[in-house]
């Protein structure tokens, strides 16, 4: 059969906290250091993936490094924890390896990874991409807003998932604002949507003025603190998160009951799946980049796919109809781990209507 790993690492050190009760006493600090020293882990055997042409298996293997330490540790020492991890997969007998979370971003986004490793890698961000513009643009018109004419807001433009992301939204839609921090590279994305499309979009490095005035707000930003807080958005506007650590924070979920926060490319793999490991999601559901990977295990493609910043419009839409080959498809919404029931479309829906009539 063919067999696939991806690779998992603790966004947090409360994460550490949670899955190990003995070290909820200790100092941050400490845990983190311990973390240095731990070897990469095997987590689990990932069992039942079936769809109509082919199945398969896999495993999840772990970088014990937090977002936060990825970021702010010496580069090369990271790239050599995270290949590490990687060596780990082949010789459990991974025929392709898919990088999760932090470890798709550290350095030229997999490239040197892959280099160093004798399976093909693939970040998973084409059909993160893929999947997360169709939810995204699914749930806006669930609670009555036209994608094509709303205000939308690219946070975390330049980054590679935000660049793709923008140039396919610039498209379709009318009116876009780009947001990241350089504004060179904002300057020089939004020169390129204009000769690709023709659509003059607007660019900022100032996400707090935006904000209230977006009526959908993409956040794809690589950040590790929180960039959109409770008082933030504008009432009645959907938020699809990507990031990884989440972009917003976890109270405008708790305090604000008229705006909509999804969470970007939660796939339903088809089969009877079994993932022996609980990462936050019912069973049978899968990030968009980890559902790349299994996908490509899938169709025997024993090649690097997604790598490095520039990602192909083309391989967007090539993996989106791989996974509609082969049944994947978008499991509902959620909203920090917890499902967005039709209660929460209506009442979005009632307050968009009631301020404004026309949308």
């Amino acid at each position: 059969m063919d067999r696939f790993a991806f690779m998992i690492h603790p966004l947090e050190t409360d994460d550490i906290f949670r899955k190990f009760k003995f070290a909820k006493g200790l100092p941050r600090g400490l845990v983190e250091k311990v973390l240095c020293h731990i070897p990469p882990l095997h987590v689990s055997q990932i069992t039942g993936i079936e769809t109509m042409y082919n199945k398969t298996e896999g495993w999840f293997v772990a970088c014990t490094l937090t977002a936060s330490q990825m970021l702010k540790m010496p580069e090369s020492y990271v790239l050599k924890r995270i290949i590490k991890t990687g060596r780990l997969a082949e010789k459990l007998g991974a025929q392709i390896l898919g990088l999760g979370a932090m470890t798709s971003v550290v350095g030229d986004a997999g490239i040197t990874i892959a280099r160093n490793l004798n399976i093909p890698v693939t970040t998973g961000n084409s059909y993160t991409v893929f999947t997360a513009l169709e939810g995204m643009k699914k749930a806006a018109s669930m609670v009555g807003i036209d994608s094509r004419q709303a205000e939308i807001i690219v946070i975390g433009a330049t980054g590679s998932i935000g660049n793709i992301c923008s140039r396919m939204l610039a498209r379709e839609c009318k009116y876009l604002t780009l947001v990241a921090r350089d504004e060179n590279k904002l300057e020089k994305l939004a020169g390129r949507i204009y000769y690709e499309t023709g659509l003059a979009v607007r660019t900022s490095t100032e996400i707090k003025k935006l904000l209230p005035q977006s009526d959908i707000v993409l956040a794809v930003s690589s950040a590790v603190d929180t960039l959109i807080d409770v008082n933030d958005l504008k009432p009645g506007a959907v938020v699809c998160d990507v990031a990884r650590p989440r972009n917003v924070s976890r109270k405008v979920a708790e305090l604000r009951d008229d705006v909509l926060v999804i969470e970007g490319g939660l796939i339903e793999i088809p089969g009877d799946v079994n993932f022996n490991f609980n990462f936050g999601y019912p069973p049978k559901l899968a990030l968009a980049c980890m559902a790349e990977t299994i996908l490509l295990a899938l169709e025997k493609r024993w090649e690097h796919y997604t790598l490095g910043r520039e990602l192909s419009l083309e391989q967007v839409e090539e993996i989106g109809q791989i996974g509609k080959k082969h049944g994947f498809k978008l499991a509902g919404f959620r909203s920090f781990e917890r499902p967005v029931n039709e209660e929460v479309f209506q009442r979005i829906r009632t307050l968009r209507l009631i301020k404004s009539p026309a949308v």
